[in-house]
């Protein structure tokens, strides 16, 4: 069992909740939704402010179906109603209309709709929607026979180009694909409908055959050439359809390929042995991948396609309007053998014994014809005027009238009845035999039902409630007297209004094309009357409605009820009834739906109609018994004189009968000829039309292409001048920026050239400074190996000597005072430097101050305690750390200078030569003591000065007082050296 899912969707319509209703306890509420002529309704909740729907509606429909709808824009209506439980009466309260082409397939948030026409109008009433298309798999099985899995691999990898059918003439059928892996059997149907317009495919410089010519269709079928019967009429049409149809071994996959490969089948207009023009019908639209459609119906790909002329003709011949194209009818139908839905009848065609194929005809339609112009309206309105029966009779005969159910002779056999009951004559008013009438529906004509559904009026811009009536006649459908909706309804202001019995459908049998003229020549003009009961009907507005649109909407095929394929096409508007006096402005809206059913053609009748008659002959007298004497009989009483009255008699029945069948033929020859002027007539003023038109459309075109070339010209020469102008801008540009370009890479050039220079002679600096440095460390190493060998003789000279320990304490002592010079230097500079931050910051302190004080005089004294104790703090860290390093130092000159003392002490008691040593050193190490302590003396007294400077401190502040004690100790120290 192989299981296949079809895909179809659902249109999901969530009612969740309202708001803003007002409260009514004995009420409930219900919401009914209507789409596509099918109503749902959620349940009844109880009429609060916030009522609780909590429902989904939804209607399932196919993708086509869906796209249909959207193009028609079909609405979806959701009306609300109370409900009273106890009177089951049923109130609107508001509606909302939903836009179908908004739907979409992802999830979308559920919006607040305000109800339109709000019976409440004190409330806001909204209810919460929302609108989803779900898809929904429909599982369909079909049992398949078991087959080996090399199959599936095989049929994939087939190439359809090489696909080529193969005609198995014992069967009847044509094998496509490998056969012993495709052995379902199909059934190709192709039919040439009708056809329209097929004069614009001559030219009129072709010139056809003298004699009557003979146009057909051909076509190429699976290798098999088919044409159908030749007609001779290319204005109208006469030919019968024909269905050709073929045997096909194959399956889906293959076939769908195949037909992918063969896209196209092309149809040709032929006379003789020429082709007028083609079309081609995609047949790669027949099957889709991995689709099972076609083993639940039938697949057809249908429709009115244009015939295009050959290339030979095609630049001769000018572009020609849609409605005035050349087009061909054609259905072609693919179907599995066993689901055909009409038995295929052969006809008595040419055909060819080895193609299995068979050309048929569709079953009998069933359908009468009427006269192209006249037909009479199906459904009886209330407010129709009858006919008199004299009229009634001669649209009978005339019309022919269709109704749905009757088939064509019962109205044929009630067409006769009415015919001779108009006049009747009685059988003894005359003895000469009348001629009958012949009515002829030409076989060109299409039985049509086209029927009217006025469905709401809406929108009323009328002060008064309006008793409404609408009304309208259109002659063209055979209905003399005016149709009318009725009763009349109620409507008011803002408020929409179903019409009642307001749908009406006509039976009419014409042509196509007179069908089309009439359609756009004449629109349907629909009245709105109000209807007083008291005072005379008022005329209020009247709405256009161009009947020419259902001609352009989508045709869609039905079975008849013969079984015969029937097209339908459906026109959905609302248009505006304008006003019928004062100014055309707007007053309401109409909603209409007019729907246009073609049953096909029609086939060549004649209705003889003639009156009730009969021939009176003269009696024959029978001779009577003599019981009289005999007497000499009267001239007129014999035989001889009654046998020559007879015979006279008879004559005179044979002449009129002569001159009445003289007088038939006489008419049958006139209307022949008649006919034949009408149809050369046609033909004349088609072939004018057609050339009339070639000549407007040359004479526009001829036109638009002077005008394309002045213009053309103008631009050309406006272009050529901006482009001179564009040439010498750009080249001045070009120049500009060459030069600049130029002078920038000179420019760089020389940059460039100058940094490499200089890199080069930083370079060589380099090395040369690296050079000069190698050479000083090579000869600093050598210098010091010298100085070391030196060094290392003298030491071992002088080791022995006691100069030479003299000497080098001497050197200890001279590198230690070097040592404390460099440590007292070091520490003076450090103070220097911490002196001037000092001073700066000093400065900076004072500036703050004065900035402080002008600024903010509320918050000096407490800024100036923050400050003086900030300053406290500062000062007697920085005096501790001064201290501390002063007195240090002055402790290591005090130590130093009493180890030099002792040290002096002891060497005065050695030799000559270590006291003059001695006494040499210890007046050097006195006067650098001096000159120490005269540079400290000065560097207190500069500080307490530039202390006292700034202004922030004077001679009693505590750091002032230290500075001058440490000045006055220092000054005492060096008047005791």
């Amino acid at each position: 069992m192989v299981f296949r899912a079809a895909s179809r969707l659902l249109i999901v319509i969530s009612v969740l909740e309202g708001r803003s209703f007002p409260k009514r306890p004995k009420h409930m509420l219900v919401v009914e939704a209507k789409f596509d002529g099918e109503q749902l309704a959620t349940d009844p909740v109880e009429h609060t402010a916030k009522p609780e729907f909590a429902t989904e509606l939804a209607w399932e429909l196919g993708r086509k179906a869906l796209h249909q709808h959207r193009l028609q824009r079909t609405p979806i209506k959701l009306q609300c109603f109370a409900l009273d439980p106890v009177s089951s009466a049923k109130e609107s309260i508001g509606y909302i209309v939903l836009d179908l082409r908004a739907v979409e397939e992802k999830k979308q948030a559920p919006k607040w709709y305000p109800l339109l026409s709000n019976k409440y109008t004190k409330f806001k009433c909204e209810i919460h929607v929302g609108a989803a298309l779900e898809t929904v798999l429909v599982d369909t099985f079909k049992e398949k026979e078991a087959r080996p899995r090399e199959a599936s691999a095989l049929l994939s990898g087939l190439d359809p180009k090489s696909t080529v059918p193969v005609l198995n003439e014992e069967e009847g059928y044509h094998q496509i694909g490998p056969a012993e892996y495709c052995r379902d059997y199909f059934v190709l149907s192709v039919t040439i409908v009708f056809a329209t317009q097929l004069e614009q495919l001559v030219p009129s410089t072709m010139k056809l055959p003298e004699r009557q010519p003979e146009f057909f269709f051909y076509y190429s079928l699976l290798g098999n050439d088919v044409t159908n019967e030749p007609f001779t009429d290319l204005i109208n049409p006469n030919f019968e359809p024909e269905r050709a149809s073929v045997r096909i071994r194959s399956t889906v996959d293959v076939l769908h390929g195949y037909f992918c490969a063969e896209s196209k089948l092309q149809i040709h207009l032929c006379c003789g042995d020429q082709s007028l023009g083609s079309t081609e019908v995609p047949l790669s639209e027949l099957l889709k991948k991995g689709s099972t459609e076609v083993d639940q119906h039938p697949v057809a790909v249908e429709g009115a396609f244009i015939l295009v002329p050959p290339n030979r003709t095609k630049q001769k011949m000018p572009q020609l309007p849609l409605n005035m194209s050349p087009t061909l009818g054609v259905s072609v139908i693919l179907q599995r053998e066993n689901m055909a839905v009409q038995p295929l009848i052969p006809v008595n065609a040419p055909t060819e014994p080895k193609v299995p194929q068979e050309k048929v005809l569709p079953p009998d339609s069933g359908q009468a014809e009427g006269l192209p112009h006249r037909s009479q309206n199906v459904l009886s309105q209330a407010d129709h005027s009858p006919l008199t029966e004299d009229e009634a009779a001669e649209s009978e005969v005339e019309s022919l009238q269709f109704e749905k159910g009757m088939k064509p002779k019962d109205k044929v056999n009630n067409g006769l009845v009415a015919s001779s009951q108009k006049n009747p004559a009685p059988a003894s008013s005359s003895s000469e035999p009348v001629s009958a009438q012949k009515i002829v529906i030409p076989a060109t004509s299409h039985h049509f039902c086209f029927s009217i559904d006025l469905q709401s009026i809406r929108g009323m811009e009328i002060g008064f409630p309006v008793n409404c009536i609408l009304r309208y006649l259109y002659p063209f459908f055979g209905s003399a007297a005016p149709i009318m909706t009725s009763p009349p309804v109620e409507v008011r202001k803002n408020m929409e209004v179903f019409l009642p019995q307001s749908f009406c459908a006509f039976d009419f049998a014409t042509t196509p094309h007179q069908l089309q003229d009439t359609f756009f020549r004449l629109p349907l003009l629909v009245e709105l009357w109000h209807k007083d009961k008291t005072a005379k009907d008022l005329l209020l507005g009247v709405a256009t409605l161009q009947l020419s649109n259902v001609l352009t909407s989508e045709k869609t095929r039905f079975l008849g009820d013969g079984g015969e394929q029937c097209w339908r096409q459906t026109y959905n508007e609302t248009v505006s009834v304008t006003a019928a006096q004062g100014s055309s402005n707007r007053i309401a809206e109409l909603s209409y739906t007019i729907t246009l059913e073609d049953y096909g053609c029609v086939k060549m009748q004649e209705i003889l109609v003639s009156d009730s008659s009969q021939c009176a002959g003269a009696g024959q007298q029978q001779p009577v018994p003599d019981t009289e004497p005999h007497y000499a009989p009267k001239p007129r009483e014999t035989l001889e004189y009654k046998a020559a009255l007879e015979l006279e008699m008879w004559k005179e029945v044979q002449e009129d009968i002569f001159e009445n069948e003289l007088k038939k033929k006489e008419m049958a020859h006139m209307q022949a000829l008649a006919e034949e002027w009408k149809k050369r007539d046609r033909e004349r003023e088609a072939l004018v039309k057609k050339r009339v038109a070639e000549y407007t459309v040359l004479e526009e075109q001829l036109q638009k292409t002077l005008r394309d070339l002045e213009k053309r010209e103008q631009q050309l020469f406006s272009a050529e001048s901006e482009l001179q102008k564009l040439k010498k801008e750009l080249h001045a540009e070009h120049e500009r920026n060459l030069q600049e370009l130029q002078d920038s890479v000179r420019r760089a050039r020389e940059e460039c050239t100058h940094q490499v220079e200089l890199e080069r002679l930083k370079i060589k600096q380099l090395e040369e400074d690296k050079l000069h440095l190698q050479q000083q460390v090579y000869e600093a190493e050598n210098k010091q190996k010298t100085l070391e060998k030196e060094f290392q003789q003298y030491k071992e000279q002088q080791s022995s000597k006691p100069e030479i320990h003299l000497q080098s304490e001497i050197n200890l002592l001279n590198l230690e005072k070097v040592e404390l010079e460099r440590k007292l230097e070091s520490a003076t500079k450090s103070k220097l430097h911490y002196k001037q931050q000092w001073t700066r910051a000093l400065k900076e302190l004072a500036r703050i101050k004065q900035r402080e004080q002008e600024n903010a005089m509320a918050h000096l004294k407490k800024q100036q305690q923050e400050l003086e104790h900030m300053r406290l703090r500062y000062l007697a860290a920085e005096e501790k750390e001064l201290g501390k390093t002063d007195r240090q130092e002055l402790e290591d000159i005090r130590n130093e200078l009493n180890r030099l003392k002792q040290q002096e002490e002891e060497r005065k008691q050695m030799q000559d030569i270590r006291d003059n040593s001695a006494g040499r050193v210890d007046r050097l190490n006195s006067r650098k003591l001096n000159e120490n302590m005269d540079d400290y003396l000065s560097r207190l007294i500069e500080e307490r000065d530039t202390l006292l400077r700034t202004g922030v401190y004077n001679n009693g502040d505590h750091i002032v007082s230290e500075l001058d004690r440490q000045i006055r100790e220092v000054i005492a120290k060096r008047n005791i050296s």
